[in-house]
This record gives C-alpha cells, structure tokens and sequence, in this order.
C-alpha cells in the first residue's frame, strides 16, 4: 500500500511538472501584456505583447522546439506591420506589410553571395 502511495505522489508531481513547462507566462506591465509561450520541452516557442484590448502588439519572436529563431513579426493593434523575418533552412525571408496586407517580399539564399569584399 505504502508503495503505491509513494507512486501516485510521483506520478502527481510528474503530471504537474509537465503542466507548467507549458503554462504561458503572462506579466502585465500597465496597458501591455508580455506574454511567453513554451513548447512541449520547456524550451521558448513564442515572446510578445498584447496591448489593453487584448490584440497582438509589437514585436513577436518565434523560435523552434531547439531554441533556433524562426520569425519576428510586428503588429499594431492586432494588424501586421513593417518588416516581418522568416529564417528556414539556407534561407531569409524578408516580407514587408503595410495595413495586414503584403507589400513586398525579398528572399535571401546561404548559397548566393550578395556582396564580396576581397
């Protein structure tokens, strides 16, 4: 009986453990919320700001399960803003917005020089 005490207690704490690690952390700071968001292995998955009406505000920055920066983003007021960044595999993906629509979108390639001094 003792023994199966002592393994629910674990397993309890186990359990809550593995909860918190994916708790968003949310720290209101006046009008803004400054919130991060976890991914399964405790690891940072997404940074931001909400502002007083709860809508996306500022920058966001999202990373992958290793830690690695995958995107940041600019919002204003819920709406996507400004230059936005994509990194994947050999690649930078520069996307600019204007009013949550698309105005340009520039790529660069690790496998293309773009400036050679020598």
């Amino acid at each position: 009986m003792k023994k199966i005490v002592i393994l629910l207690v674990m397993l309890s704490v186990g359990f809550t453990y593995a909860q918190n690690k994916n708790t968003p952390k949310l720290e209101k700071k006046g009008d803004i919320t400054i919130a991060t968001f976890f991914h399964d292995n405790g690891e940072v998955q997404q940074t931001g700001t909400y502002n007083a009406e709860g809508k996306l505000q500022g920058e966001w920055t999202s990373f992958d399960a290793e830690g690695n920066k995958l995107a940041v983003a600019t919002y204003d007021a819920g709406k996507k803003v400004g230059k936005w960044f994509f990194w994947g595999g050999n690649s930078l993906k520069e996307v600019d917005y204007k009013d949550n629509a698309i105005v340009s979108v520039v790529e660069w390639s690790n496998d293309r020089t773009l400036v050679s001094l020598d």
